[in-house]
């Protein structure tokens, strides 16, 4: 394998909660990067839930996180842990009797980062999941230490979420890269004002403002993306 110019790019896409849409903008990520990098490959360290995929289980964000890489990767390293129960990962993974163990994900991701030039790693659920009784989705960032794309469900209460969320991030020494806007409510009332507060509040870009879409489609989305990430 040819040595890079530089070494791989790396995200890692969080949410103020489940459902609000980080699969649909990790893909669309995929896709934005892909005009700049050739090699570009999704990661789920964790998955939760699963569906038959050409006679095997899999999961819905692993498969649509590998239809929008240009490059495959085993499936133990793209989503190391897949858990039956579509339940929060630590009890998913105590009904099925595994231990969840973060340095084996890192090293999971490392061997990716080898394999492609950009890895967009999503994360599970919110960004303080439990994995365990005593670790959380917090703990996998931290140890990957890679910088944050967090995704804002706007709908009633995401302020309060996307704040605290932003707060967490920062705690563990991790860069707040940047924030998407996911209309995941068209019902909801004062969208703009919303967005307004939280480029105002959050400190950092926002990079993509996503429509209410009943069929989503991650090529449909645009993206500012910074310099950098080009």
């Amino acid at each position: 394998m040819a040595e890079r110019a530089r070494p791989a790019l790396s995200l890692f896409v969080t949410g103020t909660d489940t459902g609000v849409g980080k699969t649909l903008v990790s893909a669309g990520l995929l896709h934005a990067l892909a005009r700049y990098h050739p090699r570009v490959v999704g990661m789920k360290p964790i998955a939760a839930g699963t569906v038959r995929v050409d006679g095997m289980d899999s999961n819905e964000d692993v498969v649509a996180l590998r239809a929008a890489s240009t490059c495959a990767a085993p499936p133990e390293l793209d989503n190391p842990v897949l858990l039956p129960d579509p339940v929060s990962p630590h009890i998913a993974a105590a009904r099925a009797g595994v231990r969840i163990d973060i340095g084996h994900l890192v090293a999971c991701h490392r061997a990716l980062a080898l394999r492609a030039d950009a890895v967009v790693v999503e994360g599970a659920g919110g960004f303080h999941v439990p994995l365990s009784n005593t670790e959380t989705g917090a703990d996998l960032a931290q140890a990957l230490g890679l910088p944050v794309l967090l995704v804002v469900g706007l709908r009633l209460g995401c302020l309060n979420h996307a704040l605290l969320t932003a707060e967490a991030i920062r705690a563990r020494g991790l860069t707040l890269a940047g924030w998407v806007a996911n209309q995941v409510d068209p019902g909801m009332l004062a969208q703009d004002d919303n967005i307004a507060f939280l480029q105002r509040q959050l400190q950092a870009p926002l990079l993509a403002t996503i429509p209410y879409q009943s069929t989503p489609n991650p090529r449909a989305l645009t993206f500012n993306l910074p310099s950098a990430w080009q």
